[in-house]
């Protein structure tokens, strides 16, 4: 699969999460790359930043949190177009729900692992 295609598949991903969601999303940032740090060769996506809940009134004029899935990685694990559909909603959704404060025990809970 080629870049474009997969920016595309993050975009769809991006595009299905609910409206009243995105519109509470706040100075986050969506990217793609190839590959993840070689420490965490097999990492899907990342997180950085400081998730809604924890910002307080000190929070003003900092660069946006930063979410970026790993191209890579998803499709070294997929085995199939489906399976990378599938993995890169997953792991949008994971991502963003690190924005929103919901930690990873409470993502493997709820499926999104």
């Amino acid at each position: 699969m080629t870049r474009e295609e997969f920016e595309e598949l993050v975009a769809e991903a991006l595009d299905r999460i609910p409206p009243e969601l995105t519109r509470l999303m706040d100075n986050v940032a969506v990217f793609v790359e190839d590959e993840p740090d070689p420490g965490d060769p097999e990492l899907l996506g990342l997180y950085e930043g400081t998730p809604l809940t924890d910002r307080g009134e000190w929070y003003a004029g900092v660069l946006p949190d930063r979410i970026t899935i790993y191209r890579g990685p998803t499709l070294r694990m997929c085995e199939s177009r489906e399976d990378v559909v599938a993995e890169t909603e997953i792991t949008v959704v994971h991502e963003i729900a690190h924005h929103f404060g919901i930690d990873d025990e409470r993502l493997h809970a709820l499926g999104y692992g």
